[in-house]
């Protein structure tokens, strides 16, 4: 059983659940709506040392900071921003002297940057590795949530910035190569909190979800929940300087946002997004009726791109 097979089947036991009017599984966030047009958001992410990060190649601050930036991501994919955390630390025995306040501060500074509380959590012994586990909040009007199952045929498919430069890094750090400018990047994501609200605010922005295994496994959770497909020019994919194509593709942990927007406006959207945050958008494809095809030269062809998948 792969992770969404995994997914699927605790959804499945799960659905004779009471709702309690939350908007479950199923996106970046569950939904809480509110009195007042307003909604909650809620997600949920775990860090495992060993599996997300190398303790010896990752200093504390940058652990914090990454741990709570992978959070604060998803929420910014719901098109509202971040406001309050809760953290659970499960730690070791032998961390080195001043380990976890070190993490605090890293994880602090970013809470500062992005104008997000510490409200809560948990702390407990770990007897194999560190394990960090962090839920975020988000607020923000109902009528800017930007959900997976919204995509329309005729869509075009967008990317907020250039892709591959985390797995990249990761394969500098995985050789050993730490102290490299992608691995610092592998290290050191930024939620694109402005961005994701920016979007957010816009109608002509259908679906929308961060990039945390890369395109060929996030966009096919828009198709599958859209009931659509779409067609891909991967030679339009933006690559990060000193990454490949497979990095931008298939490498996970960018962080950056992949969203549709109607065909007709896009153009419109892209010009006032560059005006707006000095950088442009990235069309990478379209969105169709079935099917995912991949396209060279606006040819098909027979490649069969896969994402990262944890297990």
């Amino acid at each position: 059983m792969h992770e969404f097979e995994l997914i699927a089947a605790i959804r499945r036991r799960c659905c004779d659940l009471p709702a309690n009017g939350f908007e479950g599984i199923g996106d970046d966030c569950a939904v809480l709506p509110l009195a007042g047009g307003e909604a909650l958001v809620f997600t949920c992410d775990a860090l495992g040392e060993g599996v997300h990060f190398l303790r010896a190649a990752t200093p504390p601050e940058e652990l914090g900071s990454k741990a709570l930036a992978v959070n604060l991501s998803d929420v910014a994919s719901m098109g509202v921003r971040p406001v309050a955390t809760l953290l659970a630390l499960s730690l070791p025995d032998g961390l080195e002297a001043g380990w976890a306040e070190r993490f605090i501060d890293g994880y602090t500074a970013l809470a500062e940057r992005c104008g997000v509380a510490l409200i809560g959590g948990d702390t407990t012994r770990s007897l194999d590795g560190i394990v960090l586990s962090i839920t975020a909040i988000g607020r923000g009007p109902q009528s800017q949530l930007k959900r997976r199952r919204d995509a329309r045929p005729g869509d075009t498919i967008f990317v907020s910035d250039r892709l591959g430069a985390s797995a990249a890094g990761l394969r500098d750090i995985l050789d050993g190569r730490i102290d490299t400018p992608l691995a610092a990047i592998h290290r050191n994501p930024l939620p694109e909190i402005e961005a994701g609200e920016w979007l957010g605010k816009r109608s002509e922005v259908h679906a929308m979800m961060d990039l945390s295994d890369g395109i060929a496994s996030d966009l096919r959770h828009i198709l599958e929940a859209s009931e659509v497909g779409a067609e891909v020019e991967v030679e339009a994919v933006p690559v990060a300087e000193g990454a490949t194509l497979r990095d931008a593709l298939c490498g996970g942990e960018d962080y950056k946002l992949l969203f549709t927007a109607d065909g007709a406006a896009a153009d419109g959207l892209a010009r006032d997004f560059g005006a707006a945050f000095g950088r442009p958008l990235y069309p990478i494809g379209r969105i169709t009726d079935s099917g995912l095809v991949w396209l060279r030269n606006s040819q098909p062809t027979d490649e069969t791109w896969q994402g990262f998948r944890h297990f």
